[in-house]
């Protein structure tokens, strides 16, 4: 069965934009026109969004393909799959990359291991605090959430893997 996921561009110089077209397109393995618009939050970029249905881990070979340019900013979820975890990566410019673990309904999964390792490393409530906010991607959200609402209502492109 395939993935399903969504992929936001909500920031792209202009004169990327056909580059982050093309890179789509070879993940995807067919041809890709998204439908970009100006994005209120950074007037001199461009935003787009597409759901897609592709093979599982087609969310990790779109970050990977898109995080060649780091001037853009941009979300890839995955959702879970039969046997598969569902997944968020997000970019940001001089942040970098922040993948999770996510649920059906799109909560931030930690595994024991992490919170464990987390536990036995704070050496206080202050750092535990600072710790748990890292491994929630807390930075990235803050930095995203003004583009993620210069984005509601817009148009979204459906794009389907060629298998």
């Amino acid at each position: 069965m395939p993935a399903r996921g969504v992929l936001y561009v909500h920031s792209s110089p202009p004169a990327v934009c056909p580059h982050v077209e093309w890179a789509i397109s070879r993940v995807l393995g067919v041809p890709v026109r998204l439908e970009w618009s100006a994005q209120p939050v950074d007037p001199s970029t461009q935003r787009a969004e597409c759901q897609w249905s592709a093979r599982t881990g087609t969310a990790g070979a779109l970050a990977t393909a898109l995080r060649q340019w780091p001037m853009i900013r941009f979300e890839v979820t995955e959702e879970p799959s039969h046997g598969v975890d569902g997944e968020r990566i997000a970019y940001v410019p001089g942040r970098g990359l922040f993948r999770s673990t996510m649920s059906a309904n799109g909560d931030v999964l930690i595994s024991e291991d992490r919170l464990r390792a987390l536990m036995a490393t704070a050496a206080n409530a202050e750092a535990l605090q600072h710790g748990l906010e890292k491994l929630l991607g807390t930075g990235w959200d803050a930095e995203l959430e003004p583009y993620r609402h210069a984005g509601e209502g817009a148009k979204v492109t459906w794009l389907h893997q060629v298998v």
